[in-house]
């Protein structure tokens, strides 16, 4: 019935708007004819990449724009209806924060996009999709996790895993652990970290759990430490950006927790191992959507091509370690790309139409969508530890909500 009447909303749409081969390979075509061909034909569609590249989560937005960027690279154009097009980025930088979100969007959608991708975050994803849903344009979320992104609204989709999920991976996780009273840290007004503490405790028990949440701008955490500490807590989950989480880190570290640490995809990041590298008094857990090594042939082309340009490894935190964020970036861009194939135009609407029923083998796993809210169907998340000598993630376990 959705697939219906999502079908009817895009086909009004389309009257009254014009805009304007997925691949599994991980080596970047040599499309150099195709792509001036394409070029000189002026058959270019606009995908636009709704990231953070600044704020809070500028960290995580820039590998997740990596694997957008290295799934271009890899296949820069599309045949779309018979005709070969060139694809272009188009980006735009939420800074992290929902008011300036919605700007973004806004210069997404007077770019002519045909479809959007992002964002990290799933609040700057919540703040804009209103943007995208009045002009009729469809975004596909690469890690935005929290409900509300796809909840009550026909044209975002995502291709990842979904907090309720992830929550009680994670509270399922403490309790093998052997931790029976957790600490929830989380960002006060930050849809994603408050959402997914309540998650967990719903999963661990609620009268298991200490909750506390900090203001925007904290740098100090050494109060939450010693509360999690002082109330006896055997599990410490902090699901914050990766910002504040080298700032926990270092203090939990100062303080010897003296519990593990848990925290989810966010933390998915060099930047939470090299704060962690060398205090071997953290013990520390994150789940989310790739581990590096799950597919050889990919992580050594993705890691070539971050060696070879210095913006990427600067955009990668300095170093060739793959996030499950970049992995999940790639995979979507060539979820775009399907649906761009699928609909057989550039039209937004009819991408918009065709994604319901797109389907796609990707390096993190297959890929489709629900009828009910256009979320992935996925079932499992990796569960990896930070190894604090070598300053790597270690792979642990793929952990299931049951």
């Amino acid at each position: 019935m959705k697939k219906l009447v999502s079908f009817l909303l895009v086909l009004l749409l389309a009257l009254g708007m014009f805009a304007g081969c997925s691949s599994s390979t991980t080596e970047p075509a040599d499309d150099g004819a195709s792509d001036s061909a394409a070029a000189a034909d002026g058959n270019v569609v606009y995908i636009g990449v709704f990231e953070p590249a600044s704020g809070d989560n500028g960290a995580g937005g820039k590998q997740e724009t990596l694997g957008i960027q290295y799934g271009h690279a890899v296949q820069p154009t599309v045949e779309i209806g018979g005709t070969e097009y060139q694809v272009e980025l188009v980006y735009a930088d939420n800074q992290s924060a929902n008011d300036k979100a919605i700007t973004a969007a806004q210069t997404l959608t007077s770019a002519g996009v045909s479809v959007v991708l992002g964002s990290y975050g799933s609040g700057v994803s919540i703040a804009a999709s209103d943007v995208f849903g009045d002009a009729g344009i469809p975004a596909i979320g690469v890690t935005c996790t929290n409900p509300q992104v796809t909840a009550g609204n026909e044209h975002y989709f995502r291709i990842c895993f979904l907090d309720p999920f992830q929550g009680t991976v994670l509270a399922n996780f403490a309790k093998e652990l052997g931790a029976t009273k957790a600490y929830c840290l989380a960002k006060q007004g930050d849809d994603y970290s408050v959402g997914l503490c309540t998650y967990f405790q719903q999963a661990f028990g609620e009268g298991n759990c200490v909750y506390e949440t900090f203001p925007e701008g904290t740098s100090d955490f050494s109060a939450y430490v010693t509360n999690a500490k002082n109330q006896g807590c055997d599990v410490f989950f902090a699901p914050t950006s990766t910002e504040a989480a080298a700032l926990i880190i270092d203090q939990a570290a100062t303080q010897d927790l003296g519990m593990p640490m848990l925290a989810a995809d966010t933390w998915d990041s060099n930047v939470i191992t090299s704060a962690a590298q060398g205090k071997d008094n953290i013990e520390l857990y994150v789940t989310t959507f790739y581990q590096e090594g799950g597919n050889a042939e990919f992580d050594a082309a993705f890691k070539e091509w971050i060696n070879s340009d210095e913006t990427n490894l600067t955009n990668n935190n300095g170093n060739d370690m793959i996030s499950g964020l970049s992995v999940m970036g790639y995979d979507a861009y060539f979820v775009a790309l399907e649906a761009l194939k699928a609909a057989g135009s550039t039209n937004p609407a009819d991408v918009m139409a065709a994604l319901w029923d797109v389907t796609y083998d990707g390096i993190t796993g297959h890929i489709e969508f629900d009828d009910v809210n256009g979320d992935a169907v996925r079932d499992a998340a990796y569960v990896k530890q930070c190894n604090t000598g070598t300053g790597a993630w270690d792979f642990v376990k793929v952990q299931y909500a049951e």
